[in-house]
């Protein structure tokens, strides 16, 4: 009873924990401005189908897709085991399906299997990062605590399937030893071969079962709030990320409707505009973005594809996609933080602009949308370099020199060169 009692007060006490954190991160999110993302339900539904559950887009890159494969379909199946072990925890059982006879046997053999290729696809990925060390997973943001992350997670995957493998194994020498409470159920295709390296002794056993047992479930409950401090925290918004993705053409940028209704009345003088609410032009800080902005911040896997491809960094410059991502993640968490401590009103004096992303990286951005067409959860960094870039112009009139001189031209010939209309074809009579 003692056991039940607490397996009870940690799982509620995780599952509490992690309520009151996620809370806060969504709060954070509805900090940003509305935007009508809930057009379309089936286009949607289908997108979220094939690029978070069917990852498509994970396939371009065919090692770590087969990798990371294993390891995402191992986490939701051998997940199912833990209904067991919860339901075992709670009312004192052991394996409380063994009545499903060769389902069950065949169920474990699965989750045992899966256990071994998330374990041999961890330690491969940490070999990737900290032996062959790929260049996509380093970089100036890539230092101190997001470098670590990435391999506690996978040290954590490794050591909880250890301990999956580690009890199945003393379970099935128990069951052979003809054990109390230990009923003879499972297929164990993996874990036989760890039997011989167990102690012999009953009591041993039952010491090395109920340890892993323990460990497991308490690892899966510290995961579970490790997650919204982590960049695996995609493991849950993955799905709401890609649903709520951007579903026009990649080329196709935003109008303002105060800029579009200018533009009308000028053309058109008896057009009447229709009432907008008054704003800034653009975005300087993050509860200046939109929520959906904020949501792919927190969604961010930090993987790298999309500064990988970006022509502005391959070429030396200072941007980095993944780097904006992740700024805009930290600055928001910072916001809401502060938020928490002094309340809504409290300005700190900082912004997104400036304090965390520098007007060197919003320029050097060429709009190509590599980084948008490579994140494998449909992460647009694009959009927001474009509302820093649409604040510094509209409402600090601050860009480079070259964009001012193409901004001129078009005010005043009608095209980004310095020709008049009226010279415009010359070039044909010339030739």
């Amino acid at each position: 009873m003692v056991a039940q009692i607490l397996f009870l007060v940690l799982t509620l006490a995780a599952i509490a924990l992690f309520t009151v954190n996620l809370r806060k991160i969504i709060r954070n999110i509805r900090l940003g401005k509305p935007v009508d993302r809930q057009d379309q339900p089936q286009k949607r539904l289908m997108t979220m189908l094939r690029v978070a559950f069917g990852q498509s887009k994970m396939v371009v890159r065919p090692i770590p897709a087969f990798l990371h494969f294993f390891v995402y379909i191992g986490f939701v199946i051998i997940n199912i085991e833990v209904l067991e072990i919860m339901i075992d925890g709670l009312f004192g059982t052991h394996r409380i399906f063994n009545g499903l006879g060769g389902l069950y046997n065949f169920l474990i053999g699965s989750f045992e299997i899966l256990a071994f290729t998330v374990w041999v696809s961890c330690a491969i990925f940490l070999v990737r990062r900290n032996i062959l060390k790929l260049k996509r997973f380093s970089g100036v943001e890539m230092k101190s605590w997001p470098k670590s992350d990435a391999n506690y997670i996978l040290i954590t995957e490794i050591l909880l399937m250890s301990a999956f493998l580690l009890m199945n194994a003393a379970d099935a020498k128990l069951q052979l030893l003809g054990a109390s409470h230990y009923v003879n159920a499972g297929a164990f295709p993996v874990s036989q071969y760890l039997i011989n390296i167990l102690p012999s002794s009953e009591s041993a056993l039952v010491i090395v079962e109920r340890s892993c047992w323990w460990f497991h479930i308490i690892g899966i409950l510290a995961f579970l709030n490790y997650l919204p401090y982590s960049k695996h925290f995609h493991i849950l918004f993955a799905f709401p990320n890609t649903y709520f993705s951007n579903l026009e053409p990649k080329g196709e940028f935003t109008n303002m409707a105060s800029v579009t209704n200018e533009v009308k009345a000028m053309l058109d003088p008896s057009f009447v505009p229709a009432e907008t609410e008054p704003g800034k032009f653009g975005a300087k800080d993050v509860t200046d973005l939109s929520w959906v902005n904020l949501m792919n911040a927190y969604t961010c896997t930090e993987c790298g594809r999309c500064t990988s491809v970006c022509p502005a960094n391959i070429t030396g410059k200072l941007l980095s996609p993944r780097k904006i991502m992740m700024d805009t993640r930290d600055r928001i968490t910072e916001v809401g933080q502060n938020i928490d401590k002094h309340g809504a009103e409290h300005q700190d004096g900082k912004s997104l602009l400036d304090d965390y992303i520098s007007r060197e990286e919003i320029w050097a951005c060429t709009s190509c949308n590599a980084c948008v067409e490579a994140c494998p959860v449909n992460i647009d960094p694009l959009q927001i370099i474009m509302e820093l870039r649409r604040f510094a112009v509209m409402e600090e009139s601050q860009a480079p020199g070259s964009i001012n001189a193409m901004l001129g031209n078009i005010e005043n010939n009608q095209a980004p060169w310095k020709y008049s209309p009226a010279d415009r074809f010359n070039w044909a009579q010339e030739s």
